[in-house]
């Protein structure tokens, strides 16, 4: 049960961060008469009941007896699954652009507080942030001032001058005359422009200082920044050597930015891991990915989404990576292609955060449910454990002894009918995080 409900306005956020306590404090919790599905099977489990100790799964089967001073609840029948991961999200760019550029530091992280509690309510017990100064906010939901997910961080995005980091527009002086010269998203610690591989190791280890789980870099264009077409391919070999170098030596890995064929090759033969977006490419590249155990994080739902204050230039380059989306994703489902996961990249738009389970629908043009709802759990979890040692939370995604206790209570089955997940208030009874109850309307 929550003990305190944010308001929606930005205005009353940090009231929230001061009042709000976190979730109930049980150290065990028995859930009985489950049907689990456990982030891998096409079936769920006949009726099950499942014992949480100390926030981890200890066990899982019939007739289980709960701990003196357990709390328990009865699913009656209902489905179990793992807590959602969004594997592609940036908590902290939820402001309009006009917004962004004129707003100061605390009122991003009051519109940040906000987004983090509604990634919870739809179910997102984990996300993967992929750009932005999330490093406090982390430490505030881990610490239970105020809900949200637990956050893999990234830190700053790192590109080049005149890459997706570079948020600077016409009116800005070249960094050659002005070496300060730096957007608002550069000052505020949400992207970072690193030339040469000495300024790029720098960036990476001042994520890694900050507490990054792993490393985001750009090696192709993007839609939002200014003077960086999709078919450009960014970062020389050596500048991108020595951000994987820098990650590895931490033990984690880098993930890329980049649509194009030419950029995921050049990333892919680098040593990163994790592809992000990657809607332009050829079918022999995406094998490519496949053969060297690469990672694919695409999206659908951005991709329908007009950011407010978009030139003619880069809604044309949105134009064409929603052009390509399906070709990607119908390669992925016809090669067979199984390093796929969910995530969304909605950017400057709380209300679009509020309905980021629609994205679980429309992958149904090209998956079956099943498929996508590994993508959102074990799939996603696979990913995460590449951060090695930075991963300071544990197994995610599954449910089976020894995992992480992050767990949804559905109403209906997802298996059959993924669009249950698309009205979390109605149909998400109840969402656990470290096996501390955050909501629970079962009763309701």
């Amino acid at each position: 049960m929550k003990l305190f409900k944010f308001s929606r306005l930005g205005c009353l956020a940090l009231a929230g961060t001061l009042l709000y306590s976190g979730a109930s404090q049980a150290a065990s919790l028995l859930v009985r008469n489950a049907q689990i599905f456990d982030g891998h099977s096409e079936q769920l489990s006949a009726p099950s009941d499942l014992l949480v100790v100390d926030g981890i799964i200890e066990r899982i089967g019939k007739g289980l007896t709960a701990p003196a001073g357990a709390s328990e609840i009865d699913a009656a029948g209902r489905t179990l699954m793992p807590g959602m991961i969004n594997a592609h999200a940036h908590v902290m760019l939820q402001l309009p652009v006009m917004q962004a550029l004129t707003s100061d530091d605390y009122y991003y992280a009051y519109t940040a507080t906000v987004a983090a509690e509604l990634f919870l309510d739809n179910g997102f017990t984990t996300i993967r942030d992929m750009s932005g100064n999330t490093f406090s906010l982390k430490k505030a939901i881990d610490r239970g001032v105020v809900p949200g997910p637990r956050i893999f961080p990234s830190g700053a995005m790192i590109s080049q001058t005149s890459g997706h980091a570079d948020h600077r527009t016409d009116d800005a002086s070249s960094r050659l005359l002005e070496p300060a010269s730096r957007s608002t998203l550069e000052r505020r610690g949400m992207t970072i422009v690193a030339d040469g591989e000495g300024e790029v190791l720098q960036a990476v280890r001042e994520n890694l200082r900050r507490g990054a789980t792993q490393i985001k870099i750009s090696v192709g264009g993007g839609i939002s920044s200014y003077g960086d077409p999709l078919d450009v391919t960014q970062y020389t070999a050596t500048e991108i050597r020595a951000a994987v170098t820098a990650a590895a030596d931490w033990g984690t890995y880098v993930a890329a930015h980049v649509y194009n064929s030419d950029g995921v090759r050049r990333a892919v033969e680098l040593g990163v891991r994790s592809i992000e977006h990657a809607n332009l490419i050829d079918r022999a590249t995406l094998e490519y990915m496949r053969d060297n155990d690469v990672w694919l994080s695409p999206q659908v739902m951005v991709f329908q989404q007009e950011l407010v204050g978009m030139n003619a230039d880069q809604r044309a380059k949105q134009a064409q990576a929603r052009d390509g989306v399906d070709n990607l994703m119908s390669a992925v489902r016809d090669s067979g292609f199984e390093n796929i996961v969910f995530g969304a990249d909605i950017v400057t738009s709380l209300a679009t955060v509020a309905k980021v389970n629609e994205e679980l629908q429309l992958r149904t043009r090209w998956f079956s449910p099943v498929e996508i709802l590994r993508q959102a759990t074990s799939k996603a979890g696979e990913l995460l454990s590449l951060s090695g040692p930075r991963n300071p939370y544990g197994k995610l995604g599954v449910i089976e002894p020894g995992a992480v206790a992050d767990m949804l209570i559905v109403d209906g089955n997802p298996l059959r009918d993924i669009a249950v997940l698309t009205s979390p208030k109605q149909n998400i009874k109840v969402i656990v995080k470290g096996g501390e109850v955050y909501k629970n309307t079962l009763d309701d």
